[in-house]
């Protein structure tokens, strides 16, 4: 295991719960001590050791051999790079992530398409496209990306299920894109509202937040990213179309921590979300692309809309005054957290009954029953990436996938226990609801689902 922070020490308990290993079996290296206690705890071998560009192939190969597994949960890492060294050496492989070496997010010499995520799964894809078949690689499965590809495809069938579609499981990547037009899918959000809270306030020149301060710093400050949908009007004014690869997503010319939109949950209702670019966001748009002729027919708009806890927003808003200057102080909040939940899931819009949420509410009480290391967030993480790497192991020699790829059944058997209350729900609700007499602005009333609508000015 590559990596031991926040996700690496709450996946480490799944480990030896569901797959039959013993502690000899498994060695942690990382770029410093932050999963020193936890390995203790598990007596798992644990070695301080940063992974870099000029290292990576010495010190992976001196660890695995033919057969093994490389989890990957660390930041400042080519996954790319990783991946393509696995693949040689018979290694199956899992991450979370598309990562780059460090500095890549930093580099004045690139671009801001050349920092998206587009870009890195772009690079991703040439891989696949180069090395056919081969080990299983597994590519950015946690909760999002990850897990929340299952949860659109339950989504849709749920809807089909109840809006009178007759439909049996969709077997491959067309029949799945089909049944989103079938249904009216125009645009896919993954809405997460993250209300977990410490009783130490927020200090001046801190960052707090539930999961990988670094990780959500880095992805913050890349361009806003989402999936473009064939039902879009127009680009935003500061959205830009990508010049190579499946061309499935936009970006806009301005970092994600300072974009949000509007969006809804079961728990919360009605809230303002960043566009904190994923993988997922241009994936889930790719995947559901329907091509007839060379032209792309149907395709749904997808993106984050994340509200993380108050903390982090605080954080994100002092940083976001410094121009992106991170804090130098991080305290990353699991044991001190005494209430809240993480509701994470998939809002599907457009179809005959207008909105349908479904996906995970987990509350940090549940957390703890369940699982240890663990707070909300991480849990649904960690066990989407056991999941994952469940699957690999079941099918070794898939190549490169993706989290589409993957068996949705198989995702949410193993996942299930860990979500807390996993449910769907229905709403009314549109980005123009109760718009016109507070926000007298410009909108499209003709359709609620264009992104201007959803656009927080």
């Amino acid at each position: 295991m590559v990596g031991c922070g926040s996700i690496g020490q709450a996946i480490l308990p799944l480990l030896f719960k569901h797959l039959a290993i013993s502690p000899k079996q498994l060695t942690i290296i990382e770029a410093d001590k932050r999963g020193v206690k936890v390995a203790a705890r598990y007596k798992v071998k644990h070695q301080v050791c940063a992974l870099t560009k000029d290292n990576y192939e010495k010190e992976i190969r001196k660890r695995v051999n033919l057969g093994d597994f490389l989890l990957n949960l660390s930041v400042d890492t080519s996954s790319a790079d990783i991946m393509e060294l696995c693949h040689e050496l018979g290694v199956l492989y899992l991450d979370t992530v598309a990562e780059p070496w460090a500095g890549f997010y930093t580099d004045s010499r690139l671009n801001a398409e050349q920092r998206s995520n587009y870009a890195l799964r772009e690079g991703i894809l040439a891989l696949k496209r180069k090395h056919k078949e081969g080990p299983t690689a597994v590519s950015c499965m946690g909760a999002n990306p990850g897990l929340v590809s299952s949860f659109i495809k339950q989504a849709l069938l749920n809807i089909a299920r109840d809006t009178g579609v007759k439909t049996e499981k969709p077997k491959n990547r067309d029949e799945w894109a089909r049944l989103a037009q079938k249904l009216g899918i125009k645009v896919i959000h993954v809405a997460e509202r993250d209300t977990q809270v410490s009783p130490k306030p927020k200090e001046v020149g801190e960052f707090v937040n539930t999961w990988s301060i670094d990780g959500f710093v880095s992805e913050g400050g890349q361009p806003a990213e989402m999936g473009w949908g064939t039902h879009e009007k127009a680009l935003p004014p500061d959205g830009s179309e990508h010049t190579f690869g499946c061309m499935a997503a936009i970006y806009l010319n301005r970092p994600g921590f300072s974009t949000r939109v509007r969006t809804w949950t079961p728990g919360e209702g009605p809230f303002h979300g960043f566009i904190i670019t994923h993988n997922e966001s241009i994936s889930t748009s790719d995947y559901f692309s329907i091509v007839e002729d060379g032209k792309v027919i149907y395709r749904p708009t997808a993106h984050y809309a994340y509200h993380p806890c108050d903390a982090a927003v605080l954080s994100l808003h002092e940083m976001a005054g410094k121009n992106g200057q991170q804090q130098k102080r991080q305290r990353l909040i699991v044991d001190e957290i005494t209430a809240g939940n993480d509701e994470l899931g998939v809002l599907l819009m457009g179809h005959k009954k207008t909105s349908y949420w479904f996906g995970s509410d987990l509350s940090i009480q549940e957390t703890r029953k369940l699982v240890p290391y663990n707070n909300a967030t991480s849990l649904q993480v960690a066990v989407a990436a056991l999941a994952g790497l469940m699957y690999a192991i079941e099918n070794p020699s898939l190549g490169i996938i993706e989290a589409e790829d993957l068996d949705h059944d198989f995702v949410l058997k193993i996942s299930k226990p860990y979500l807390g209350k996993l449910h769907g729900k229905y709403s009314d609700w549109t980005p123009l609801q109760d718009r016109a007499k507070l926000f007298p602005e410009d909108l499209d009333t003709s359709d609620p689902w264009q992104f201007k609508n959803f656009r927080v000015n």
